[in-house]
């Protein structure tokens, strides 16, 4: 198993999907020796990763070939994992994409269930009405909570986005529970 595939496993595990199967593609030519993995959310719907285990640059063609299988896999998320760089162009095309959303995995994210460390508090995403609820509760605007950069590995592990906000458990001998909330950001 690569890096690549251990870094979808851990995210799996995490984000509580379930693996259907994989294989290493074929067609189309420009994802030719890349590893689709299939898995369905906690919704039952289908979510798509694809690891590359070659330093190839992953490029706008990668990225519209990538949406052309999640379309044909009737998928509406799709994760890409690989061990070279996302060009600026390839993050721009996934951007644009209204149908599927697709997100770009850092090569420093480690192939692990980083929760599972003693260290890592517990965190999550807040629907739109617990977020509304909170902001009210605390009278403030989200961009008035503390931020959290987007690129945090724990913001990425349970996949949450710029304007996110994210609802981080910290337990303590001494306080017992402790809720922070933070927004996400791209910085």
């Amino acid at each position: 198993m690569t890096p690549e595939e251990k870094k979808a496993e851990a995210l799996m595990e995490i984000r509580g999907y379930r693996e259907e199967g994989s294989e290493v593609l074929e067609e189309p030519k420009e994802l030719k020796g890349f590893t689709l993995i299939r898995a369905r959310d906690g919704e039952g719907k289908p979510v798509l990763f694809l690891c590359s285990s070659a330093t190839t640059n992953i490029m706008p063609k990668h990225v519209e070939a990538f949406r052309r299988l999640m379309l044909a896999h009737k998928a509406r998320k799709g994760i890409i994992i690989a061990r070279g760089r996302y060009t600026k162009d390839a993050r721009t095309t996934a951007r644009r994409f209204k149908d599927v959303r697709i997100e770009f995995i850092p090569k420093e994210f480690p192939p692990f269930n980083i929760f599972k460390h003693e260290m890592v508090p517990e965190h999550r995403v807040l629907s739109p009405e617990e977020a509304k609820a909170v902001l009210e509760k605390l009278r403030v605007k989200p961009y008035q909570l503390p931020w959290i950069r987007a690129s945090d590995p724990a913001v990425i592990a349970i996949g949450a986005k710029p304007g996110d906000i994210i609802e981080i458990r910290r337990r303590s001998p001494t306080a017992g529970e402790a809720i922070f909330y933070r927004y996400v950001v791209e910085v």
